[in-house]
């Protein structure tokens, strides 16, 4: 047995004793009071939901386990080639709540190697898609098609004990964060490129085998994925990938089902695939003034342009956060020491001065720092990939850790079918 499963062997029976407890002497205290506006407005800050792997301060930003990005650049082991944190480092601390050390990194690393072979029939069904189908459609089906090999479907069918779910949960979840890096690098190759599967590399990490399977065998392209698979990983889990695969894990659906719907709604331009929107949006404020890098004068004029005509600013704002999104500053640091003089990062850096005070000034927004999609674009685009469509596959092979992470741990203390109550207009009207 793993180090990783015989660690969750020995914790998880005293966090279900204490999360047992907890049930029962404090079962009956108030977390939040809702009100009509948070029913009408996309339930926004009604606590509701139970997620151990991260937490989101408004003010702190996201924290892993308790762990800022900032501590765990520091403190989460990295190749021996570069400076940024392992993923799977990261992916054990989501796991058990506790910092990983090198063996049990390498142990990760070889055992997602071991289990990495997509199955051929994956490929198939991809390949019966045009090979204009959007990058993300392409992503779920490859992830649904691989439910053939479910072991917790074929568990449950002999009547597994629920006290053991998961056991099978675990071993499908290993299996499929193996295999996405394969399946991803297959879909960019055959929307993008000769579609010619290009083999792992035995001697590199997740991160750093994803961009050789990919094609791009630079150190640098190697880091960047390094630390963007970290920072997407976890978002806590109200944010609609987490929630939805949360939601069909639930029906005790399996990680296969459940994640291909959280990557359904990962796609959607609210969620993950704004980070080709903000992209998009920069590279017309370049071309709209002229291409180069702006004055500063012309930018603010153009920002406001952009509000003067009812547009936002994409990238600035978030649901939650009320400072800089901590992924934005990582995401910076990264430009700074590797690419400062990059044009379009020169761009993002100008409108870091510039879009909070215009925000401010024109006094709607509620957050006018910028988020994590307001910088990964540029720093894809610099490495080499010019394909906005596909950004947010790369967002979904990160935010699977954190998703099947916190699954793990629904079915192992036993949360059961999530079915909150909905209310009619009518309803509201009669209460007011």
């Amino acid at each position: 047995m793993s180090l990783l499963k015989s660690k969750l062997e020995e914790i998880i029976p005293k966090f279900r004793e204490e999360v047992g407890e907890i049930r029962k002497n404090h079962g009956d205290k108030k977390l939040c009071d809702v009100t009509v506006a948070q029913a009408y407005g996309g339930m926004r800050g009604v606590k509701v939901m139970i997620t151990e792997t991260s937490a989101l301060d408004p003010d702190e930003g996201i924290r892993f386990r308790g762990f800022t990005i900032p501590e765990l650049q520091e403190k989460l082991p990295h190749a021996a080639e570069g400076e940024e944190p392992l993923p799977e480092g990261l992916f054990y601390l989501l796991m058990t709540g506790e910092l990983p050390t090198e063996e049990n990194i390498a142990e990760i690393t070889k055992e997602w190697q071991e289990r990495g072979t997509l199955p051929e029939h994956v490929y198939k069904a991809i390949d019966a898609l045009p090979k204009d189908t959007h990058p993300m459609t392409q992503f779920s089906v490859g992830i649904v098609a691989q439910q053939t090999e479910s072991i917790f479907a074929a568990e449950y069918r002999k009547g597994i004990n629920k006290m053991d779910y998961w056991k099978p949960v675990y071993e499908d979840t290993m299996n499929l964060l193996a295999r996405l890096p394969a399946l991803a690098a297959y879909i960019y190759l055959r929307s993008y490129k000769d579609g010619k599967v290009i083999p792992a590399d035995p001697t590199l990490d997740w991160g750093g085998n994803f961009a050789h399977m990919m094609g791009f065998d630079t150190k640098m392209f190697r880091e960047l994925m390094r630390i963007y698979l970290t920072i997407h990983a976890d978002h806590e889990g109200g944010n609609v990938s987490a929630h939805t695969t949360h939601l069909v894990g639930s029906t005790l659906s399996d990680v296969y089902y459940a994640l291909s719907a959280g990557m359904n709604g990962l796609a959607g331009p609210l969620h993950g695939l704004a980070n080709q929107e903000v992209l998009r949006w920069i590279m017309d404020v370049k071309d709209q003034l002229g291409g180069g890098v702006p004055t500063m004068e012309d930018l603010k004029k153009f920002v406001w342009d952009t509000l003067a005509s009812g547009n936002v600013v994409p990238g600035y704002g978030h649901a939650v956060l009320r400072k800089t999104d901590p992924r934005y500053s990582a995401q910076r640091e990264f430009a700074l020491k590797h690419m400062p003089e990059d044009e379009l990062f020169q761009v993002v850096s100008m409108l870091y001065e510039v879009v909070p005070p215009i925000l401010l000034e024109q006094g709607k927004a509620k957050n006018p720092w910028p988020n994590v999609d307001a910088h990964s674009g540029v720093l894809l685009v610099h490495n080499g990939m010019h394909e906005y469509d596909f950004y947010t596959v790369l967002f979904g092979v990160s935010r699977a850790m954190g998703v099947l992470a916190s699954t793990i741990w629904d079915r192992a203390i036993g949360l059961p079918l999530e079915r909150p109550k909905s209310l009619t207009t009518e309803y509201i009207k009669s209460i007011l």
